[in-house]
């Protein structure tokens, strides 16, 4: 047989041997094993296993410094090749860098997409590049039908018919007949989508590259850089104005400082100010200030190096005691975001320092920048001008009222004022030549006629005559607020902090207020200012205060760095329970080249979130002890038209958020539980807190008590309450749904516990322990007949059958174990249940029947169940026995489930009290028959009855 392979002559003998059936010494066998191992040689010595060698990994060389790799394919970055060498790659690349051109045009051309008037110097290489994706693409997808319908066609001459269903031509080069089986994954030769949207048709650059200038490489790969801009750091490309307004704040805020040791920088241009405004002709944005400028050492350096941050470098400098302030105005990560909507951008800067004014450019996706003196001369005076080429899919940023609404949005409370150029087309009338204007002067001044009759020409000739279109700018100030929260708080009145308010709050009515506000400046690790108001309504959006995770988007603090806003809703800065806070948070130790999730995760949210709840807390704290009614200097009270304190009336709007908090946040859940106000029995119509019903608390009292359920008036009348009231106890009423909850979690309060007094185990300590230990133990006793035999009568319907201690005027009451649901936590799980499509008797609680031992209904009903017989037992006693379980249970806040017993039982009690023994029908009246009377006539409405008319007459 023939081998595929060559083998060496070990591997043949044992073959050989095999063959033969030769036995062969187990030492020969490890041998030979051994010599497969080895590399194996034929006759001439030759190597035969080429095979391995082929798949063996190609050891490559890296180059070094003293030994460097001059093949191309070697190449290493840190290591420069030879001149020689260095010249046939340039060769080479040169060549490349035509046959693509080429490639280029001639797709345009097949394409349509050539634009044969424009000239080439005006064409950039951004758009051509996007064409020729597009060209790509659309070739493709034309390839890729010819070859469904060639595969169609081929189908249905060798088969006659075709599986599947046929797919009309959608535009995604799919085009033919989908089959059943799965589609393989995305085909590999399609062309890479570009991540940017398709320019438009008519779309055509006015980027007119620099002459006589200076190209620089980028320190970093800006395909790269942009990569990360546009996929990871920003998600919405309006941000990028928010980050060109801070530089140039930033830049602002430089030259003034400078200005105060050197009044000379301010010579040439006394301004301090920020312009944005648009070109629609040649499709730009413009972004201007009078800030410091830069030199050209400065462009080079700042805008040369991606994510070179000056706010980074300015905190380390601060940290190492440097000149700090050289930092302010440099250019970081953020301005690179304009690249989001730009195919090109020019900077144009003048410094005070630089007689020259000079221009950097650079093109969305090239690898280098060019830097050159400004063709124009100084037109600045001193500041920067950033100059937006926008893309084709950008557009929509050349209108006035989306640029001033982003600048509004973002830079509202910047000190400097911005101002956008606003464009208006006015009719006016054309202006007069000189030989008019002459003969206007002739007109003759005795002859009062013909002027009459000239003015009254003129008037009609108004209407007629034709009016031109003059284009009219104008700069509108869209930053008009200040930022309040940077001033003293003793230098703001309340007025203004109260329009701050509705300013935060959107409130364009003017009809909002705050409750209370509280302007702090928090100082030490972490610096921030922050102005945090309560307001007086619940928001409209969320009445429940309870938000989904779409829902708790829309709420949150304003977040500003250095007075540019962050976010808008930074719901992270508060817990959600404080969600309706209103307010706003400046920090200068945050980083504002970031996007607002890398924020949340920021280890400074976190500091400035724990201080934020605490002076929220303590806000709220303050409001629940100011002083009310107000007493003026001579100790009488001030008339207002408050009816209660200001505190009661906010906390009926927001106290269940304040709830919420004691079951969420377990770092506060003790400073939460002073502000809470609870309804009681002993004090009325007044909210006390906790605090104050311990104060109230009986000399043996150890817990507070409390009872829930869904009215509160019906909780006042609760047979729970009746020895409470006797002996002059204090009960907290709660009828939130939340607030069983929040008791049921709590462990104590100032080292008292919670009770809940419809459960069993409620004992007063006032009693001696030893004498109602006796007389409970005798009573059970007593009553085991009556306990024995209500338990097997009413079954699974109770737990057990108890002699209750605290009954007063009642027979019985129906309680739960102590680690159960109580009859309002019952009905509330019921309600979820039956809203989730549970079933509620999973939820039901566990049932204690207290009877009370000197009720004359249970001493009577002890006395039948004693002289009645054990097997049978009358009926009019069961009934008993089941009315006295029923009563029990709709008094502790049950519902009866068994209905139609209940019914059945209801009937013969009410059939034993009339003395009714069945309930046999009696038979059907007998009517007799009648004559039918005429029917009497009806005379209609507003008809005259005669006979009544005479009994009236007979009256009178």
């Amino acid at each position: 047989k023939t081998q595929k392979r060559p083998h060496s002559p070990a591997f043949t003998h044992l073959t050989l041997a095999a063959s033969q059936k030769m036995r062969i010494h187990p030492l020969a066998v490890a041998a030979i094993a051994v010599l497969t191992i080895l590399p194996s040689y034929d006759n001439n010595g030759f190597a035969l296993a080429e095979e391995k060698k082929k798949k063996k990994k190609k050891d490559i060389k890296k180059g070094t410094p003293d030994e460097p790799a001059y093949r191309i394919e070697n190449y290493q970055e840190n290591v420069p090749p030879p001149d020689d060498l260095q010249k046939v790659m340039d060769e080479q690349a040169e060549a490349k860098k035509v046959a693509e051109e080429a490639e280029l045009d001639a797709l345009l051309e097949e394409m349509g997409l050539n634009d044969d008037d424009q000239d080439d110097s005006e064409k950039t290489a951004a758009a051509r590049k996007q064409k020729a994706e597009y060209a790509r693409r659309e070739k493709w997808k034309a390839d890729k039908r010819e070859e469904n319908m060639a595969k169609a066609a081929e189908a249905e001459e060798g088969e006659g018919q075709l599986l599947g269903s046929f797919k009309p031509d959608d535009g995604d080069g799919s085009f033919g007949f989908n089959s059943d089986v799965e589609e393989d994954e995305e085909d590999p030769d399609a062309p890479v989508e570009d991540y940017r949207e398709p320019i438009a048709e008519n779309y055509n650059s006015s980027y007119v590259p620099l002459e006589e200038a200076e190209s620089y490489k980028f320190e970093a790969e800006v395909n790269r850089m942009l990569d990360i801009v546009i996929n990871s750091l920003y998600q919405n490309k309006d941000v990028f104005l928010r980050e060109l307004i801070s530089n140039a704040s930033d830049a602002l805020d430089k030259i003034r400082y400078l200005s105060l040791t050197d009044p000379s920088k301010m010579q040439e241009k006394s301004e301090m100010e920020i312009k944005v405004q648009y070109d629609r002709d040649e499709q730009t944005l413009t972004i201007t200030d009078t800030g410091i400028g830069m030199t050209k050492q400065d462009l080079v350096t700042n805008l040369g190096t991606v994510a070179k941050s000056g706010t980074s470098n300015f905190l380390k400098a601060m940290a190492e005691g440097s000149d700090a302030m050289n930092m302010i105005g440099q250019f970081g990560v953020g301005f690179y975001s304009v690249f989001l909507v730009a195919d090109h951008v020019k900077v144009a800067s003048k410094n005070p320092d630089d007689p020259v004014q000079h221009v950097w450019s650079a093109s969305n996706g090239g690898s280098e920048f060019t830097v050159a003196e400004d063709p124009r001369g100084n037109t600045l005076g001193r500041g920067t001008e950033i100059t937006i080429f926008l893309k084709g899919d950008a557009l929509n940023y050349i209108d006035p009222f989306k640029l001033e609404k982003l600048v509004t949005h973002y830079s509202e409370f910047i000190v400097y004022p911005i101002s956008v150029r606003t464009t208006a087309t006015l009719k006016v009338k054309p202006a007069k030549s000189e030989d008019d204007a002459d003969e206007d002067d002739e007109v003759s001044l005795d002859d009062e006629s013909a002027e009459e009759s000239t003015d009254e020409e003129d008037l009609e000739g108004d209407d007629d005559e034709e009016l031109e279109d003059v284009i009219s700018h104008s700069w509108k100030r869209v930053n008009n607020n200040p930022a309040i929260w940077m001033r003293d708080k003793d230098e703001i009145t309340d007025d203004e902090y109260q329009g701050f308010f509705r300013v935060v709050a959107k409130d364009p009515d003017e009809s909002k207020t705050a409750t209370s506000w509280s302007h702090f400046k928090a100082e030490g690790n972490i610096n921030f200012r922050s102005i945090l108001y309560l307001p007086d309504e619940v928001p409209d959006e969320n009445k429940r205060l309870h938000m989904t995770d779409d829902e708790r988007e829309a709420f949150g603090l304003k977040l500003y760095v250095k007075k540019v806003l962050i976010s808008d809703h930074f719901h992270n800065l508060l817990p959600d329970y404080l969600s309706f806070i209103k307010g706003v948070v400046d920090s200068d130790d945050l980083p504002l080249n970031v996007n607002r999730e890398t924020l949340q995760e920021s280890k400074i949210i976190k500091v400035i979130r724990k201080k934020l709840t605490r002076k929220t807390l303590e806000m709220i704290r303050n409001l629940s002890k100011k002083e009310w009614p107000v007493v003026d200097e001579d100790g009488e009270e001030v008339e207002d038209e408050l009816t209660e304190h200001p505190y009661i009336t906010w906390y009926k709007k927001f106290g269940v958020a304040l709830k919420t908090g004691v079951l969420e946040d377990a770092p506060n859940q003790k400073r939460l539980l002073k502000l809470l106000r609870f309804k009681t029995t002993t004090g009325g119509d007044e909210w006390r807190s906790l605090e104050d019903i311990m104060v109230s608390f009986k000399d043996w009292q150890d817990e507070f008590y409390f009872i829930a359920g869904e009215k509160e008036e019906e909780l006042r009348k609760s047979v729970f309450l009746q020895k409470f009231n006797k002996k002059g106890v204090e009960v907290i009423i709660t009828s939130e749904p939340i607030d069983e909850y929040l008791f049921n979690n709590l462990s104590d309060f100032e080292g008292k516990r919670f009770k809940n007094i419809s459960k069993e185990g409620v004992k007063f300590k006032d009693e001696d322990a030893d004498t109602v230990k006796r007389r409970t133990k005798a009573y059970r006793k007593k009553f085991q007949p009556l306990t024995k035999f209500l338990k097997e009568t009413f079954g699974d319907s109770v737990s057990r059958v108890s002699i209750s201690e605290r009954l007063e005027d009642y027979p019985a009451i129906v309680s739960t174990t102590d680690y159960a649901h109580s009859a309002n936590m019952e009905r509330i799980f019921r309600a979820q249940a039956r809203q989730h499509g549970q079933d509620p008797s999973q939820f039901a609680a566990i049932k204690v029947l207290e009877i009370n031992p000197r009720h004359p209904y249970v001493t009577k009903l002890l006395h039948l169940v004693e002289e009645s017989d054990e097997d049978e037992v009358e009926q009019t006693v069961l009934d008993t026995a089941w009315l006295l379980h029923d009563a029990a249970l709709l008094n502790s806040g049950f519902t009866i489930v068994d209905t139609e017993a209940y019914s059945e039982r209801m009937m013969r009690v009410i059939g034993s009290s009339l003395n009714v023994d069945g309930t046999e029908l009696e038979d059907e009246l007998e009517v007799p028959i009648e004559e039918e009377a005429p029917p009497e006539e009806d005379a209609g409405e507003g008809a005259v009855n005669i006979e009544e008319m005479i009994d009236l007459s007979d009256e009178f």
